[in-house]
């Protein structure tokens, strides 16, 4: 039986880069994958990851959501116990990078990051928390909340301020969510993927930071969006029954050197 049969998901950010993958592979796995996302095209280009997943006769809709909106996340969870019953499994992956030192940050830009980085993770896990009281146990857990925080989140990298402090969060809402909630059957980790080469375009593709990453990484090779995904993957199964407040590295030794 696919290790994830039966289970209704939601995953932010799913119609690009590693959103795209943990939703895929979800899907491949027997879950049901609501995709939530501002836009439905692929950043990176290629077909509408709903429509791939019904197409390989699995089960997912697209729900149009920014989770900078209470009300937008508030619907999205509404919507998929509409259609589908209950909810599972979410993963917070949604985000926006913006580089820049505390100097060079506008109050803008850091309202806008913070705002979907964070504001809107703390959204995702309230209101997905709020239905996983609602609904009845499925195997000893009430439900799984998987967040994608960064290596950037534990050490600094040089002109990341808004979206270094972002993830940092991210990884300290991790563990007050597992500690808060344990009690309640609601299991929260979070993934720290280091240097992804996803196909989106933009800085993440600059040659200079290219190589620089392929010199710090320890690993052969940089990550690619199935490396996250099978961490998500495990993350959302009955193998990580026992893990809560992790922040599980996804980084080929990065953190380790």
């Amino acid at each position: 039986m696919p290790i994830l049969q039966n289970r209704i998901s939601i995953v932010t950010g799913a119609s690009s880069g590693l959103g795209r993958a943990m939703a895929l592979r979800y899907a491949m796995e027997g879950a049901t994958v609501v995709v939530a996302d501002v836009i439905e095209t692929p950043l990176e280009g290629g077909e509408i990851t709903s429509n791939m997943i019904r197409d390989a006769g699995g089960r997912a809709i697209f729900v149009k959501t920014d989770i900078s909106s209470w009300d937008a996340v508030d619907g999205l969870v509404e919507e998929t116990v509409r259609q589908f019953g209950r909810l599972d499994v979410i993963v917070n992956n949604a985000a926006i990078y913006s580089s820049t030192n505390l100097l060079e940050t506008t109050p803008d830009q850091w309202a806008r990051v913070i705002g979907v980085n964070l504001t809107g993770f703390f959204y995702c896990c309230k209101r997905a928390a709020q239905q996983f009281l609602k609904q009845e146990p499925l195997n000893d857990i009430r439900g799984r909340i998987i967040n994608i925080s960064s290596q950037h989140g534990m050490v600094a990298c040089p002109g990341d301020f808004p979206y270094g402090v972002s993830k940092g969060g991210v990884v300290q809402m991790t563990r007050q969510i597992a500690v808060d909630h344990a009690d309640d059957l609601i299991i929260c980790n979070a993934i720290a993927p280091g240097k992804i080469i996803t196909g989106k375009p933009g800085v993440a593709n600059d040659p200079e930071g290219l190589d620089y990453s392929r010199r710090r990484t320890p690993w052969p090779r940089l990550g690619v969006p199935d490396d996250v995904a099978g961490a998500a993957l495990f993350l959302a199964s009955d193998m990580a029954s026992y893990m809560t407040g992790v922040n599980l590295m996804v980084d080929g030794g990065w953190m380790a050197g």
